[in-house]
């Protein structure tokens, strides 16, 4: 008689990640359960989520509001209640599990950390930043590792901004296609707090700025290297905590946006002070925080462990999404073992 499927628990599932994820665990030979508002299991029904999560293999966690949003009053108490409440019901689901799963992964965003221009942040040497999306990022964290959970290990994925066919990259497009193409400048603005602290421990008040000249660093992955490494952090068993999910090889906004010209064939692109991007992005209905923060990160646990990045090339990146408005997907990686 056939051993039953692995079973896989997808939160999220309908988000850009988690498309390409639950199609990706599907070909691995998962049994794949998707949990959200409108899929197999609903938040509302912590029994279901008790049942899918009891006797899993693997659990991992996308759901959240989209951050590519303007951080109204509303869209703040729904960005981080989204995120700590989905996964303290997955926490409770992994404490009464008679079988709890061997693996969760919980999405978190490389944003947690400070705005770097000096120097990269690691897992190991990174240092935490302030204010409503640091804050958010914090509060998903300590959910997610409060609690002895031994027979499950758990690995946090601060994710860079991801390149595919999602949110983040066309709204990038989009600038360069309408114009905006040139580097965007971060300085004095009309102050606002949109982005003060939020939380148990809120940090930050007024939105900072810094004046980075168009060199705010970006920090980006492709989205056949998250699933690669989520795929990778499953065959493998010594790694968890934080784990970056960003490419070796961050570039500047400055390049960035020189490189997305290219990529839609815009003869030029206006560069953009900060008080133009308040303007445009209120028309767009999100924030600039998006292009203005320098988010400077490496993969350090990644790399050390092994795990071998496809897509280390910015530009030939965009170029695939811009041309075709899809990803490949690659094979499951080898594990280190199976390398030797």
């Amino acid at each position: 008689m056939d051993s039953p499927s692995p079973r896989a628990v997808v939160a999220g599932a309908s988000g850009f990640v988690g498309r390409h994820l639950v199609e990706a665990l599907a070909s691995d030979g998962y049994d794949v359960i998707r949990i959200g508002r409108s899929e197999q299991v609903q938040w509302d029904d912590q029994p279901a989520v008790d049942a899918a999560v009891d006797g899993a293999d693997v659990i991992v966690n996308l759901a959240g509001k989209s951050v590519n949003c303007r951080y109204t009053d509303r869209n703040r108490d729904e960005i981080l209640t989204s995120r700590t409440t989905t996964t303290a019901a997955l926490h409770g689901a992994v404490t009464r599990a008679s079988a709890p799963p061997r693996l969760w992964l919980n999405s978190s965003t490389a944003t947690i950390y400070r705005h770097a221009t000096d120097r990269p942040n690691t897992e190991s040497t990174g240092e935490l930043g302030a204010g409503f999306s640091v804050d958010v990022a914090r509060e998903w964290e300590r959910v997610f590792f409060e609690g002895d959970l031994p027979a499950t290990r758990r690995v946090s994925l601060r994710m860079a901004i991801v390149v595919g066919d999602g949110p983040a990259t066309r709204m990038l497009l989009t600038l360069a296609r309408i114009g905006l193409g040139g580097p965007q400048y971060d300085g004095w603005t009309p102050p606002h707090r949109r982005y003060r602290g939020i939380g148990s421990g809120p940090t930050g008040g007024r939105a900072p700025w810094y004046r980075t000249r168009g060199r705010q660093r970006f920090s980006w992955i492709h989205i056949d290297d998250v699933i690669g490494a989520i795929r990778f952090l499953d065959h493998i068993t010594d790694l968890s905590g934080p784990v970056n999910l960003a490419a070796p090889t961050p570039t500047d906004n400055r390049t960035l946006m020189r490189t997305l010209r290219r990529v839609v064939g815009a003869p030029f692109g206006l560069p953009s002070m900060r008080w133009m991007l308040e303007l445009v992005m209120w028309v767009l209905r999100t924030e600039p925080e998006l292009v203005l923060k320098s988010r400077w990160v490496l993969p350090e646990r990644l790399t050390e462990a092994g795990y071998r990045f496809v897509h280390t090339d910015l530009e030939q990146a965009l170029r695939e999404v811009a041309a075709s408005g899809r990803v490949r997907r690659r094979p499951a990686p080898r594990t280190r073992s199976a390398r030797s």
